[in-house]
């Protein structure tokens, strides 16, 4: 394909002029500059009386030089395609071509390709004959505990946060969007009497958890919060907690960074483009944490703070026990460097992965994974044998994540869907196909569990730390109305375990006044509360002045 050259104007002095004695050069030099020089030129105009020698030269527009070398590049890995239309882009749609192009590792993308495919054509295989589920001795769980085990690890992860060594890591890359809201997902507020969002919620509870350890160690601790966004949602995160003084959290212990994005492919493995002039890409997958986390300093971040061990979860969980002690607490003295929070299955037909062992080490198995057959085993006890239900909710040393950035990131498992990508087509006019026509590739977070030495998991009451906020109220699950409720299920548990009687359902509690339901007794011992009832912290007003 050929590409013209850049046209000039002419000067007054060459207006008029003959053919040119000699062809035009074209030189290559340093700093991508060309210069077209003209020899030997000869003047018709009646007064002049010599040949004129004219250079004309072009920093940054080399158009040519940049084609080519782009087409060289994409025709050794089969994506020559991705520059048809640049006839007739301008120079600014060319620029950005040609940055969408520079940002990707386009031999690694191959791979990726080749793998993801490999990928698509195994799923749907049932894994029974190489599934095992997790060893008792590998999985606490909270409701068959004794009470003065749990204490234990309690003061053993507020004795952690207390010395700075806890971090938090909230994936909060998604936008509201089935919640017809179009911001990210954490500005949310799902209808509480406190109209207090998601990202206020936990931000909240780190104040208050900081508190608890201080007033259980005397020392006074810091925990980071780590937030991951997406290239869409940094800035609008960023505006509103700058608009709320970080909800009372100091902004140096508050660090944004944004997951990556890798391009949409044809079957084929044709990459996609979604304009002219920009390829079609799609965030890839909470998974995508790892190489975001090395590439953008927060692993080395966390080695200058200090900080040895982190609580992952997503923000999308009303009930999330943010950097939970007992959770910190069991893992460090269990010596894990990788554990997940599960819940029980409600029942064998629950659409939700399970935490198990293939194959000998530990993954998350999809329920489309596991026949029905096998889902529905069950032990002596009567409980589901294979019930460990995955929550996104996670616990890692940072020993262990500098071991993922700097060896296992890129053996990470990649999960293949089939969408319906908006493409070019060949006479340049975007079409929004009706069925699918492409694949999307992502990474998970939890497929890091097969390179721990060290794994462990903790089973946690679903309606104590697990309500998922995920649809609009049309849906009757995982919507604002679910999770409000269950908000005010919990905190009228709280309010009744300390002594206290509530009329009514609906009930809100401060993470101000308590955390988890600690240290409610002499507020509401004796006493008997008609709803809506609000107890808060006579801070409350300025935590976002």
């Amino acid at each position: 394909m050929s590409c013209p050259l850049p046209e000039t104007k002419e000067s007054k002095h060459t207006k008029d002029t003959s053919q040119l004695a000699n062809e035009s050069v074209i030189t290559r030099l340093p700093k991508r500059t060309v210069v077209l020089t003209f020899a030997s030129f000869i003047s018709n105009t009646p007064n002049s009386e010599h040949s004129t020698f004219v250079t004309f030269s072009f920093h940054s527009s080399a158009i040519m030089i940049d084609y080519v070398e782009l087409n060289t590049r994409l025709q050794q890995v089969g994506q020559e395609h991705l520059l048809k239309f640049w006839d007739e882009l301008n120079e600014n749609e060319r620029h950005q071509l040609e940055q969408d192009i520079s940002e990707l590792d386009l031999n690694e993308l191959k791979l990726y390709f080749d793998r993801a495919t490999t990928s698509l054509s195994q799923n749907g295989l049932k894994l029974d004959d190489r599934l095992q589920p997790l060893p008792e001795d590998k999985l606490l769980s909270i409701s068959r505990s004794p009470e003065e085990l749990l204490a234990g690890y309690r003061d053993e992860g507020l004795k952690q946060i207390s010395m700075g060594h806890v971090a938090v890591l909230l994936m909060a890359g998604g936008q509201g969007t089935r919640l017809g809201f179009a911001y990210p997902k954490g500005m949310y507020d799902v209808g509480l009497q406190s109209g207090k969002t998601l990202f206020r919620l936990q931000a909240e509870r780190i104040i208050k958890l900081e508190e608890l350890a201080f007033d259980a160690t005397g020392k006074q601790g810091t925990i980071t919060w780590y937030i991951m966004t997406s290239e869409h949602t940094i800035q609008p995160t960023l505006d509103y907690l700058e608009g709320n003084n970080y909800f009372g959290l100091k902004k140096e212990n508050v660090v944004l960074f944004k997951q990556g994005s890798l391009p949409c492919f044809e079957y084929d493995g044709k990459i996609i483009l979604d304009q002219k002039h920009r390829i079609a890409r799609a965030p890839d997958g909470n998974g995508g944490i790892y190489r975001a986390m090395k590439s953008q300093g927060i692993l080395d971040d966390l080695a200058k703070r200090g900080i040895l061990y982190l609580h992952a979860h997503s923000v999308d969980n009303i009930l999330i026990r943010v950097a939970d002690p007992v959770f910190v607490g069991y893992c460090a003295q269990e010596n894990a460097e990788c554990a997940a929070k599960v819940v029980e299955k409600s029942s064998p037909t629950e659409a939700v992965g399970v935490v198990a062992i293939v194959d000998g080490k530990y993954q998350v198995v999809e329920y489309s994974e596991i026949s029905s057959k096998t889902a529905e085993m069950r032990n002596a006890d009567g409980r589901l044998t294979f019930s460990a239900g995955n929550i996104c909710n996670h616990f890692f040393t940072t020993a262990f994540l500098h071991k993922i950035g700097s060896t296992y990131e890129q053996e990470l498992k990649l999960h293949v869907a089939k969408k319906k990508i908006p493409f070019i087509d060949n006479s340049g006019k975007r079409i929004t196909p009706e069925n699918p026509n492409g694949i999307k590739i992502e990474k998970f977070v939890f497929d890091v569990f097969e390179f721990a030495q060290k794994f462990v998991a903790m089973e946690v009451p679903r309606d104590e730390e697990f309500s998922a906020l995920k649809n609009a109220d049309s849906a009757g699950k995982d919507c604002p109305s679910t999770a409000r409720n269950d908000l005010y299920r919990l905190h009228k548990k709280f309010v009744e375990a300390a002594g206290g009687i509530v009329h009514g359902e609906e009930c809100e509690i401060s993470p101000f006044v308590s955390y988890a339901g600690e240290n409610l007794a002499p507020l509401v011992q004796g006493k008997s509360f008609t709803t809506p009832l609000y107890l808060c912290s006579n801070r409350e007003n300025s935590a976002h002045l």
